[in-house]
């Protein structure tokens, strides 16, 4: 793991955190978007890993899908995990108040649950309590 694939993860497993915290205090649609940026950060990581670097993120995701989901290097399912959470991410960011769902914003942390371990699979495992 590179230092900046590191970083990268760590922001991750804060986002997730967040996501949480926010969702236990009744802010589904900013929960959805925390756990939209976890993913976000993993699929950067995953990038950095190939020396890979974007500036928008429809440029991550599509550059993640086609290195990563469509060679088969990491199960297809992530890179819809990702797609649906952009989508999610944005209804909540700059839809109307409480777009998102109590259960669509825990579905995304389960996804950004699953993607932070699969990370830790492939790429690296993070320090304790980070």
């Amino acid at each position: 793991m590179t230092p900046d694939q590191l970083e990268l993860l760590l922001k991750a497993s804060q986002s997730l955190s967040a996501a949480r915290v926010l969702l236990d205090n009744g802010f589904p649609d900013y929960a959805a978007s925390r756990a939209y940026y976890t993913m976000f950060y993993i699929a950067e990581a995953f990038l950095e890993g190939e020396e890979m670097s974007f500036s928008s993120h429809a440029a991550v995701i599509s550059a993640f899908g086609r290195e990563f989901a469509r060679t088969g290097r990491v199960p297809v399912e992530f890179h819809q995990f990702l797609i649906r959470a952009q989508g999610l991410r944005n209804a909540g960011d700059y839809g109307q108040l409480n777009a998102v769902t109590v259960e669509q914003a825990t579905e995304q942390i389960n996804h950004a649950e699953q993607f932070l371990e699969l990370a830790q699979n492939l790429i690296g495992t993070l320090p304790p309590n980070s």
